[in-house]
């Protein structure tokens, strides 16, 4: 068995939506609730007109959010190639030697990273931080370790690394959990710290944009707008050189650290 069919064997064909649905189950309840309770409100035809209309008007975006954010993460997480992480070489300049993969607590690729590359010397760290991230998405989604990662905590203010150690630095839907602009500055600069001159950092994110808000609605305030990213990667010290799309909702975005 080759490597790319053991790396797409790890996840069932619906595993990225029941995923959504584990870590937000909470938010799909409540959608759920307002649907049924603007579906019996206007049946039971109770109620002055205007505010039967109310109750559809809330009830109608509910039920889209619902419905659309499931396709959505079907789209991205299961039937796009983007979680089978193949695409990884082709998206950088060369092969790493020594790279370093940062998750916040829920690791799904660092099996798959040294597969990817085998001759290379990997490391991974968790830089999760209860004070930091405390919503209680995360804290159901660190319950579950899928990637069969080892990985030491580490801390995202000063990294335990010296300088210039890796000349790859891989960021996969993490960096976003830091939730306040000094703590991803902080963070972005250690990166750009123990990165090699000329390496690069690959950064896989959601944004905040109309995409995401037309399929997760309020929940895209959970992303951070491209212009962010392009703001620290700018106080770090790094250039972005690259970026596309994957499916209409994931950015990815090649950064490299100033010679």
């Amino acid at each position: 068995m080759n490597s790319k069919t053991v790396m797409q064997a790890k996840r069932g064909r619906l595993d990225g939506m029941r995923q959504i649905l584990r870590y937000n189950w909470p938010q799909y309840v409540v959608g759920v609730v307002i649907v049924l309770l603007g579906a019996v409100w206007d049946c039971a035809g109770q109620g002055p007109k205007w505010l039967r209309v109310l109750g559809f008007i809330v009830a109608l975006p509910a039920a889209w959010w619902c419905i659309v954010s499931l396709i959505a993460s079907f789209w991205i997480y299961d039937w796009s190639p983007l979680y089978r992480w193949t695409w990884i070489s082709n998206a950088l300049p060369t092969a790493p030697q020594h790279w370093l993969h940062l998750h916040a607590g829920l690791d799904e690729s660092s099996s798959t990273l040294r597969q990817l590359f085998p001759a290379s010397e990997g490391k991974v760290g968790d830089f999760f931080d209860h004070a930091e991230m405390a919503e209680p998405s995360i804290q159901r989604a660190r319950t579950e370790q899928h990637g069969g990662s080892t990985a030491g905590r580490v801390d995202y203010r000063k990294l335990p690394f010296p300088g210039a150690s890796f000349d790859t630095v891989f960021l996969l839907f993490a960096a976003h959990e830091l939730r306040r602009a000094e703590s991803r500055e902080a963070f972005m600069r250690e990166v750009c710290r123990v990165l090699s001159p000329l390496g690069t950092v690959l950064l896989v994110e959601h944004v905040r944009d109309l995409a995401n808000f037309a399929a997760f609605g309020p929940g895209f305030l959970h992303f951070l707008p491209t212009g962010e990213w392009r703001r620290l990667a700018k106080i770090a010290g790094l250039d972005v050189v690259k970026e596309k799309r994957m499916t209409p909702f994931v950015k990815i975005m090649l950064l490299e650290r100033k010679p």
